[in-house]
């Protein structure tokens, strides 16, 4: 996808018009291998697919580690976008399974597609679209959306007990990653259940989503922390590339020095910039310093 620098809005749509079209039905490709050649199964992964209290389908990837799991179980780390994250997540700790990084499990969160993105995504991690909706979103508007807080229930409710019930894992050590509109959701969590998650990784978050309408969620979330009614809280990295997006003061950067602002309240932040990643490839650049974050000891 072509990056459009031009304003962080841009971003965002192009990201919606990437997502539309790997949504659509593909034109048949040539067929230049035989029909009876197999696909490559991931080596220790489970597949399967959970349906939400709401009655939404979702594909749920799992990577886990062939030896025995520790006493307090293995720590956990919850990727959304799974069809176009898991693999690389998966792969990373299984080449690393004698070492801290891979004695854990990975859970992609994804949709029954084969596609690496769904539209549903839209909904999934977002809120409501402001009514009416302003002009430059209005092409949105058409498409589904404000059910985060939905989606979270399922997230660390339903899912997490079916995973706890398939393998054992330790519920103190829980963490999400999450891109662009998964980003987005990722800050959410932690603004809304600031303790459901040990660690939380927004890479490139969509902070300019309906107006910069999180801003508020953020400066109350703040105001909570510095008044000592929030209590314990997640760590947070923030990972951005530097052929992103990334104009102040909405930008990653921005962000994340504010929210570096608040580590005298118990806010454990951290920011990397990879300079020569785009916001499409910052997921992929972004695994090594995520699977440290959440799972080396700190």
């Amino acid at each position: 996808m072509t990056m459009i620098r031009s304003s962080l809005w841009m971003r965002l749509a192009s990201m919606v018009a990437v997502t539309l079209i790997l949504s659509a039905p593909a034109a048949r490709a040539e067929q230049t291998t035989p029909a009876a050649t197999p696909g490559y199964t991931m080596p220790s992964t489970h597949m399967w697919e959970m349906t939400s209290t709401g009655g939404e389908i979702y594909r749920i990837f799992v990577s886990y580690p062939a030896a025995d799991p520790p006493a307090d179980g293995y720590p956990v780390l919850y990727v959304l976008d799974g069809n176009a994250s898991f693999a690389g997540f998966a792969e990373a700790r299984r080449i690393q399974e004698r070492f801290d990084l891979g004695k854990s499990i990975i859970v992609g969160v994804g949709y029954p597609t084969d596609l690496a993105y769904d539209l549903r995504r839209l909904n999934d991690y977002t809120m409501p679209m402001l009514d009416p909706p302003p002009a430059r979103w209005k092409g949105l508007a058409k498409y589904k959306s404000g059910g985060w807080d939905t989606f979270l229930d399922f997230l660390t409710g339903k899912l997490r007990t079916e995973i706890s019930k398939r393998y054992k894992i330790d519920l103190n050590r829980q963490s999400l990653f999450g891109h662009s509109l998964g980003g987005l959701l990722a800050l959410h969590t932690l603004y809304s259940r600031p303790q459901a998650f040990e660690s939380i990784v927004a890479a490139s978050p969509s902070l300019e989503w309906n107006e910069q309408g999180v801003l508020a969620e953020e400066r109350a979330f703040a105001a909570r922390l510095a008044s000592g009614k929030v209590g314990k809280t997640s760590r947070l990295l923030v990972v951005v590339g530097g052929r992103d997006v990334d104009d102040d003061p909405y930008g990653a950067e921005s962000f994340a020095n504010r929210m570096e602002q608040l580590s005298g309240y118990g806010l454990r932040t951290r920011f990397r910039r990879y300079e020569e990643e785009g916001h499409m490839t910052v997921p992929a650049r972004a695994v090594t310093d995520t699977l440290r974050f959440v799972f080396e000891p700190h």
